[in-house]
């Protein structure tokens, strides 16, 4: 393997997803205290959501609860319940292209502006015969990180 371009800094965000984001609100909004931040829709990925957050700034971690928009449509964002996690990448068009040479399978869209705003792209959890390599079962999100973050997580999360 050739020496990787791109650093994994840490977790962005996880989503969770259910039928009815209700309860999921009641969950991590009301008893456990995590803020809501936005929502986003889009037909297109089949999701509603309300993007909650713990912590602040530059290191605050997303907990997206999400619903989909028609049950009966792909993707189907509420199975399974712990839909995706999402890491903080510190240059998301290099990480894209070297993994994408290791086997990387990436699901269909590419690089584009994601529920918060970000650049992200997402690893598929499964491999194909054209890319063997996947999430082992689980959808990745790769997160552009801005410039904060990338400043604050060198500063405070390095040894």
């Amino acid at each position: 393997m050739t020496s990787r371009p791109f650093s994994v800094l840490g977790i962005q965000q996880i989503a969770v997803g259910a039928l009815d984001k209700k309860p999921l609100r009641r969950l991590w909004v009301d008893l456990l205290g995590l803020t809501v931040t936005g929502e986003f829709r889009s037909e297109r990925e089949n999701v509603d959501e309300d993007i909650a957050v713990a912590g602040s700034g530059p290191l605050r971690v997303e907990v997206d609860l999400m619903q989909p928009v028609d049950p009966a449509k792909s993707p189907k964002v509420h199975e399974p319940a712990l839909n995706h996690v999402g890491l903080w990448i510190d240059d998301l068009h290099a990480a894209v292209e070297w993994l994408a040479a290791q086997g990387m399978r990436f699901t269909p869209g590419g690089i584009r502006k994601g529920a918060a705003g970000f650049d992200v792209c997402f690893v598929h959890p499964k491999g194909s015969a054209d890319a063997p390599v996947g999430g082992e079962g689980v959808l990745i999100e790769l997160v552009q990180a801005p410039p904060e973050v990338i400043a604050a997580f060198r500063r405070l999360a390095t040894p």
